[in-house]
């Protein structure tokens, strides 16, 4: 069970705004949500919805300037963002580590799997040099590894893909973090050792007590992993719920439009209608539209989404959609 305490990390009125020759880029508009102690919370939207930059912004690795970030990011009560460089770094790995969507740009290429892993954790846990790589191995050994004694010395080229992806998450792990940011951690691999890798983390989160923010597109890694769910679109979030209540009952457009796009084998044999498919595309970054940010390509859209932001609704404690659908007038002005 999770335990029912504050927040872990707690993100309040998130913006990170990035300055370009062709004018501000909102790319994280508002963001509100909070993660518990040793829970998953799945960060689910299209492409160029905000989920990474979201996840880059609390570790502050945007390139400071054109990255602009406001707001306020609460890991244990204190806010990262007040932080100096080098408290930030010192949080980076220990207190929160994050799992890159293509590990190959995540492993340094002249350096051997095992020394990787080890620098790290002699930069946070003070062990010396023998000390450090046992735990390495002992960590390649964790993540299911074959001969982790003798992979150890080798470079990231000699593994494969699954195996570059254990090796990241076993330096991930290797200072044992209170939380894990897993950016699309499983989009290079084939469907095999997703469920390989899906499983290996849902495994280590249990023994470590350890909460993972994962952010995909697939909703299907979403209902085997997530114990919440937070649905963002074009920068903001427009509605989250427990996972189960959020596949039972949808309540924002996009996310009926999300689950309609799900393949189910025998969905045409079954209801005679092709895969619902979205309309449209993601509004661009610097021209958002006015209102509903959904409001182009919503096929309920009213008269009231085209002008006015709709407002946050909380149909119970546990849920909050921001959609005018939802709203106590209906959406009359």
């Amino acid at each position: 069970m999770i335990a029912a305490d504050r927040p872990l990390l707690k993100i309040q009125d998130l913006h990170t705004r990035f300055h370009t020759l062709d004018g501000v880029v909102n790319a994280v508009d508002g963001v509100d949500f909070h993660v518990l102690r040793g829970e998953v919370l799945g960060l689910v939207g299209e492409s160029g919805c905000g989920k990474s930059v979201t996840a880059l912004s609390i570790l502050q690795l945007l390139r400071c300037p054109p990255a602009e970030i406001q707001g306020r990011i609460l890991f244990e009560d204190e806010d990262l963002l007040r932080l100096s460089k080098e408290d930030i770094r010192k949080i980076r790995g220990s207190g929160i580590s994050m799992i890159f969507q293509e590990p190959m740009t995540s492993l340094n290429p002249v350096l051997k799997i095992g020394e990787q892993i080890a620098e790290a954790v002699r930069i946070h846990k003070e062990m010396n040099r023998r000390e450090s790589w046992q735990w390495a191995v002992e960590m390649l050994r964790m993540v299911q590894i074959p001969s982790p004694g003798s992979r150890s010395r080798q470079y990231p080229h000699k593994f494969s893909g699954g195996m570059r992806q254990r090796a990241v998450i076993a330096m991930a792990l290797s200072c044992q973090p209170k939380l894990i940011l897993a950016d699309e951690p499983t989009t290079a691999l084939d469907v095999t050792i997703q469920a390989q890798i899906m499983n290996l983390m849902l495994r280590l989160k249990e023994e470590f007590n350890t909460a993972v923010v994962l952010i995909t597109h697939d909703l299907g890694v979403i209902a085997e992993m997530a114990d919440r769910v937070v649905v963002m679109y074009a920068g903001k979030v427009v509605e989250e719920a427990p996972v189960r209540e959020l596949f039972k009952d949808p309540r924002h457009p996009y996310t009926l439009g999300l689950m309609g796009s799900i393949p189910v084998i025998g969905r045409k044999e079954k209801t005679g209608r092709r895969l619902h498919e979205i309309p449209g595309l993601v509004p661009s970054p610097l021209e958002k539209p006015q209102g509903c940010r959904f409001h182009p390509r919503c096929n309920k859209v009213m008269d009231i989404c085209r002008v006015k932001e709709p407002p946050v609704v909380r149909p119970s404690e546990t849920r909050r959609v921001s959609c005018w659908l939802e709203a106590e007038d209906g959406g009359r002005v």
